[in-house]
């Protein structure tokens, strides 16, 4: 049985789900105003580990629930400063629209590129005013927000129990928390956060605003998770997960004014959170040079599956340490861990399951041993750094048939996302007329034409660049 810590009670506790046989996962998402770096990265590429556990080990059919912000997130998460995409849209000098779009289109890219699994619904702040307008009524309504000339905010002295969630008083909280303006009709604690904002004040000009019940306007970045989430997965939720920057001011908020407007229905039952990526030992910061994407890894010729190898050799629960040393060590690693498994003789039966119910029962004792030695290291809290020790062991074992070999691997890969069964892509920079090349000898060779086959070959080569063969295609690269 798979054991995760959990954030709010601060212990390994064994996942049991609301239903038997479905998991309903929340996942905090991007502010799409910037381009993503490799810190978000790794955040959510253990959220699809986690995913991937669930449904492949663990049996689960998961609903995976991603928000995209796109509208109310301030510079300051303590409701300061303006609106991020605002800011985003002045340093671009295009629309907030427009940002957002690009933003979030280079963002799904970047996951992609790292073999998540897209959620089930990735869903927009701005295409769900509607049910975060309802969710604020019925927070009213049961008395835990009032009403300014500024904004609605929620009360926390309502909510006896805001200040002792994840483990911070309330005193905690309050410290770098300013007000964030000076009326008589401001707010009634620094801590009181904002689950609507009005369009006066700084906020007059904002672009993006919609009509509510308390004015013109525009939602608080803490209430579309609430109202997003329980749209898609219902008041109560399995699992919810984030950075370890929400710790301390929107989950909190999260789980006041979701249990607030429900009548205290325990929100969330797990919460997972990823510790941060720090590069060469610094937080990642613009002003130090530090902060890189996916693309500046590809752009060193490393390949963005040694870097999802990276993020697996370190537990999400410690922080990791990225250095440009580190990653060749680590992509050395993976193409070794790559090269041995498709050096393995493909045989038939190799993709069958290994995994609970529906597993297979022709693996031998030993294959057994290995698969459950890989169960166990998952399920204890998502130990990657051990199952990829299993893994390893597994090509190195000389009492297992290759095809055995295989097919573990092969499976263990439906968790690690490693893309182990794939050739390398073509390198980005091969001229056209080469590809051109490779594809008609492809077909020579279909056609055992073979003297044709190998003069296109010579002028492959003659044009810079190598062809190799394998059982799975064709590999280009330049000489």
């Amino acid at each position: 049985m798979l054991r995760l810590f959990n954030s709010l009670s601060k212990k390994v506790e064994e996942f049991v789900p609301l239903e038997n046989s479905k998991v309903g996962m929340y996942a905090c998402g991007p502010t799409v105003y910037d381009y993503p770096h490799i810190g978000h990265g790794r955040k959510y590429v253990n959220d699809d580990v986690l995913k991937r556990v669930l449904e492949v080990v663990e049996g689960y059919k998961v609903e995976h629930v991603q928000n995209i912000t796109d509208v109310g997130h301030l510079v300051s998460d303590a409701d300061e400063g303006e609106d991020k995409l605002e800011k985003g849209a002045k340093k671009t000098g295009k629309t907030v629209w427009e940002v957002a779009q690009e933003f979030t289109d280079y963002f799904l890219k970047e996951m992609d590129s790292l073999n998540i699994i897209r959620p089930d619904v990735q869903c927009k702040a701005t295409d769900h005013i509607p049910e975060q307008i309802e969710l604020i009524k019925k927070i009213i309504a049961n008395g835990h927000a009032y009403d300014t000339a500024e904004a609605v905010y929620f009360d926390v002295a309502s909510f006896p129990e805001y200040g002792q969630l994840f483990g911070q008083s309330l005193a905690d909280k309050m410290v770098g928390v300013r007000e964030e303006v000076v009326t008589e009709n401001s707010k009634r604690n620094p801590a009181d956060f904002a689950l609507w904002f009005k369009r006066v004040g700084k906020f007059s000009d904002h672009v993006m605003h919609w009509e509510s019940p308390w004015g013109d306007g525009f939602p608080g970045w803490h209430i579309e998770c609430s109202a997003m989430s329980m749209k898609y997965l219902g008041e109560q939720i399995d699992l919810h997960t984030g950075g370890e920057d929400h710790l301390s001011i929107h989950h909190p908020n999260e789980i006041a004014q979701s249990e607030a407007a429900t009548g205290k229905k325990p929100f969330v039952r797990y919460w997972f959170h990823s510790l941060f990526l720090a590069v060469d030992g610094k937080k990642m910061s613009k002003s130090l040079g530090n902060v890189y994407q996916v693309s500046d890894i590809v752009a060193k010729g490393f390949s963005p599956m040694a870097l999802r190898y990276y993020y697996l050799s370190a537990h999400y629960r410690k922080q990791m340490n990225f250095s440009w040393e580190g990653m060749e060590g680590v992509s050395n690693s993976y193409q070794k861990m790559k090269k041995e498994f498709l050096a393995l003789r493909l045989e038939g039966g190799q993709d069958k399951n290994i995994f609970g119910a529906m597993a297979d029962e022709s693996l031998t004792g030993r294959g057994k041993f290995f698969r459950d030695e890989f169960v166990a290291a998952v399920e204890e809290d998502l130990n990657m750094s051990a199952a990829l020790a299993v893994a390893r062991a597994v090509l190195k074992d000389d009492k297992l048939k290759d095809f055995e070999k295989r097919r573990l691997v092969e499976n263990f890969d439906r968790v690690f996302g490693l893309k182990l069964s794939e050739r390398d892509e073509m390198p980005a920079d091969v001229p056209v007329e080469v590809m051109a090349m490779v594809q008609q000898r492809e077909e020579m060779r279909k056609a055992k034409n073979w003297a044709e086959s190998d003069a296109l070959r010579d002028k492959i080569e003659a044009a810079g660049y190598k062809v190799s063969d394998f059982f799975d295609g064709v590999k280009v690269e330049k000489i």
